[in-house]
C-alpha cells in the first residue's frame, strides 16, 4: 500500500508498554530512495526528546486511530543510541544503533534492507535494553550514509530540463519495503497547475544548498503526467496509467 509522508505526521507511536510520542518526520536514503528511520518526538521521559525508530520495529499504521505500533518497550527506546540533533546521522551512529538491536546492516548486502528485500528483526533487541559502548566493537563503520530529511526536501523547487515547474510537496512510500515510490510535485508554476507524481528514476541531482531537485524531463512532459488527487485512493488502474506514461518516456532515465 502506498502511504503519504505528510499524512503520517503527528501519528501517535505506541510501544509495548505505553506511548512513546508522535511522528515528526522521516530520514530517507537518497541512494536507494528508501525510508530508513522514523523521527519521533518522545517528550520529557526520553533524554534528547527526539528518537529514531527503524521500520524493523514499526507495525502497520492504524489510520482510524492515527497511530503506529512500535515493537519495543519504552526502556529499549530509552537505552538506544541517541543521535546528535544538530548533526547529520553518521554511519558510525547507524552501526551502533543496528548492533544495539541485533539487526543486519541495511548497507551490506544485495537487497534494499541488506540481506533482505524487507525490514526484518531476526535477532531482536537486547534483553536488558541498554546500549554499551563496547557493543560497537573495535571496527568503526565509515562512509556517508546518504540520509536526508523528508522535512528538509519538502518545498524544494523542481527544475526540469527547460526551466522551473513547481516544488516537492510530499512523498509516497510503499509500506511493505518502505521504498519511496513517488515524489509528489505541485506544478504551480503552470496555470492552473496540478499535482503529479514523479518516480525517483526521474530525479537527477539534488542541489542541497540551492534547495533544488533536478528532474530529467521537460516541463511539458511533467505537466502531461496523470493528475494526482491526494484526497483520492491510489487505485491499481491509476498506477497502471502512471506506469504506462513513465514507460513511454523511459528514454529520459539515466
Amino acid at each position: 500500500m502506498l502511504r503519504s509522508i505528510v499524512s503520517m505526521k503527528n501519528y501517535d507511536l505506541g510501544a509495548r508498554d505505553g506511548r512513546i510520542g508522535h511522528v515528526v518526520e522521516f530520514y530517507f536514503d537518497d541512494a536507494r530512495w528508501t525510508l530508513r528511520y522514523l523521527v519521533a518526538r518522545a517528550g520529557s521521559w526520553f533524554t534528547g526528546n527526539l528518537a529514531l525508530l527503524s521500520p524493523h520495529v514499526l507495525g502497520k499504521p492504524d489510520d482510524s486511530m492515527k497511530s503506529v505500533p512500535v515493537d519495543l518497550t519504552r526502556e529499549q527506546v530509552r537505552g538506544s543510541p541517541s543521535p546528535e540533533t544538530d548533526k547529520p546521522v553518521s554511519r558510525q551512529f547507524e552501526a551502533d544503533y543496528y548492533r544495539y538491536f541485533g539487526w543486519p546492516y541495511y548497507w551490506v548486502g544485495p537487497y534494499t534492507w541488506g540481506p533482505s528485500p524487507f525490514p526484518i528483526s531476526p535477532l531482536g533487541p537486547k534483553e536488558d535494553g541498554h546500549f554499551r559502548p563496547e557493543d560497537s566493537g573495535e571496527e568503526k563503520a565509515k562512509g556517508d550514509p546518504h540520509l536526508r530529511s523528508t522535512d528538509e526536501v519538502t518545498g524544494y523547487h523542481i527544475e526540469a530540463r527547460d526551466g522551473s515547474i513547481g516544488h516537492i510537496e510530499d512523498f509516497l512510500y510503499d509500506d511493505r519495503d518502505w521504498s519511496i515510490r513517488y515524489l509528489v510535485a505541485d506544478t504551480r508554476n503552470w496555470w492552473p497547475g496540478k499535482k503529479v507524481l514523479l518516480p525517483p528514476d526521474w530525479i537527477g541531482d539534488i542541489r542541497w544548498l540551492g534547495r533544488i531537485v533536478e528532474a530529467d524531463a521537460l516541463r511539458e512532459e511533467i505537466r502531461n503526467a496523470p493528475e494526482f488527487d491526494p484526497s483520492a485512493p491510489i487505485t491499481p488502474e491509476f498506477e497502471s496509467r502512471l506506469e504506462k506514461y513513465y514507460a513511454s518516456l523511459s528514454r529520459l532515465v539515466g
